[in-house]
């Protein structure tokens, strides 16, 4: 018989762990002894593979109790069948799991969580419920031309269909993107669409402040892109009040895909504000099954919700989340300032180009290697032992608690002698005659 109690227990042996390490910074020798045996299927994976895994800021590395909790879940089906849905299982693990998230994005109201499988799932449930008036003109938006691809890609497929109107906002390398979000705000916009941290350059957007004041001003609603954010940096949506927030498990988290969310701000509960993304969760009485000639939706974040959801997700997502709140996102990014710190100063050590910012604080949680070719570099990396992925011009390197100091010192000494045979290849390759390069001698 399934029980949820036992879930729970692992839990609790998970924040057991965490408790050992006390309450100060965290270490290498303190997280080596107390938390890496939390990830023994990972760490071994990694081992047989010959690699070091700096890509951390894309997919976060699951913990054992990962594949058990999922497994409960399962076994709920298995031994009750439709009756899973009860509290102690499916039912109960889905508001678990609004309730975690909540506890990480600083808000109170855990049904104010509306779980998605996607961010952009939640970008489309808000466009999708304006404009505020109630009509079917476009929704004005302002969003920046660095917001990830599905936002970016979600935003234009409204654009070209009508549903939208966008007004971009270029972003500089000079720092001054917050102070040109700010100056681009103007009365007639429904939506200010940003990224807390951006996802090519890991730039930290300031002044967040301001600019959700600005946009209430002038009447417009805000929504942020948590998703290089939640989990390693963080986050107080109540005192931000920003409008919305979108996010997902899948990097700091340990949630893995599907594990995703859209937040609504309280104070947007009560108001006229409805999606059209919406299913019969979002009844006031969904088990009821009963029927009226006017959607009555529930009175609380539960409006928000859509059909049946994928209950498995909530387990996937459990004891990533129950790591992170246990061990506390201020520790989790002072940890990895001093990371990347280490792996700066190591690149520098070797001659490696990289974006070094006067302030680490304005960065998020990976740094960056420059390359006119970032993606040939990441496949000759991946050749070499070392795991990381490319943006643009940029290859990234995120750190994590699973990482030593040696690994991060040895991943820059082999990314510059990757560079530099590289840089061998090319100039031998000009240097070679044109038989040597498929062609014929003169």
């Amino acid at each position: 018989m399934f029980e949820q109690k036992s879930v729970n227990d692992h839990s609790m042996n998970i924040e057991a762990q965490v408790a050992k390490l006390g309450s100060g910074p965290l270490t290498e020798a303190g997280l080596r002894e107390h938390i890496w045996p939390l990830f023994s299927r990972a760490l071994a994976g990694e081992k047989a593979r010959n690699e070091i895994y700096l890509a951390n800021h894309s997919l976060g590395r699951p913990l054992d109790q990962m594949a058990l909790d999922v497994n409960r879940g399962l076994e709920a089906w298995y031994s009750q069948m439709d009756g899973a849905w009860g509290q102690d299982a499916w039912w109960g693990e889905m508001n678990s799991y609004r309730s975690q998230i909540a506890r990480l994005i600083g808000i109170s109201d855990a049904t104010a969580v509306v779980p998605k499988t996607s961010a952009g799932q939640g970008l489309r449930a808000v466009l999708n419920a304006l404009p505020q008036d109630g009509t079917t003109q476009p929704v004005r938006v302002l969003a920046t031309r660095v917001e990830f691809d599905s936002i970016d890609f979600i935003l234009k497929t409204y654009a070209k269909k009508g549903r939208a109107e966008i007004e971009w906002v270029p972003m500089q390398v000079d720092g001054s993107n917050s102070q040109n979000i700010l100056n681009a705000i103007k009365p007639g916009f429904d939506l200010v669409v940003i990224s807390m941290v951006v996802f090519a350059t890991g730039e930290v957007i300031s002044c967040l402040d301001e600019i959700v004041r600005k946009a209430h001003a002038v009447g417009a609603l805000v929504l942020l892109d948590t998703y290089h954010t939640a989990a390693i940096i963080p986050i107080n949506m109540t005192r931000l009040d920003a409008d919305f927030m979108i996010g997902g498990c899948y990097k700091y988290a340990r949630g893995g895909p599907g594990a995703c969310w859209l937040a609504v701000h309280p104070k947007q509960l009560g108001s006229e504000l409805r999606t059209l993304d919406t299913g019969w969760f979002a009844k006031k009485n969904p088990f009821g099954y009963e029927r009226s000639d006017e959607p009555i939706l529930s009175e609380s974040g539960d409006a928000w919700l859509e059909s049946t959801p994928p209950v498995l997700t909530y387990y996937q997502a459990r004891s990533g989340l129950a790591l992170t709140l246990a061990i506390g996102v201020e520790r989790l990014r002072e940890y990895n300032l001093v990371q990347q710190k280490i792996l700066r100063e190591a690149f520098a050590k070797n001659g490696v180009e990289i974006v070094d910012p006067p302030n680490p604080e304005e960065r998020g949680a990976f740094t960056l290697v420059p390359s006119r070719d970032s993606h040939g570099l990441v496949s000759a990396l991946k050749c070499a032992g070392i795991n990381t992925d490319a943006r643009g011009g940029f290859v990234r390197f995120g750190p994590d608690i699973l990482n030593s100091e040696a690994e991060l010192v040895e991943a820059a000494r082999i990314t510059s002698e990757t560079i530099r045979s590289d840089a061998t290849r090319r100039a031998d390759g000009m240097r070679m005659p044109p038989s040597l390069l498929g062609g014929s001698l003169p």
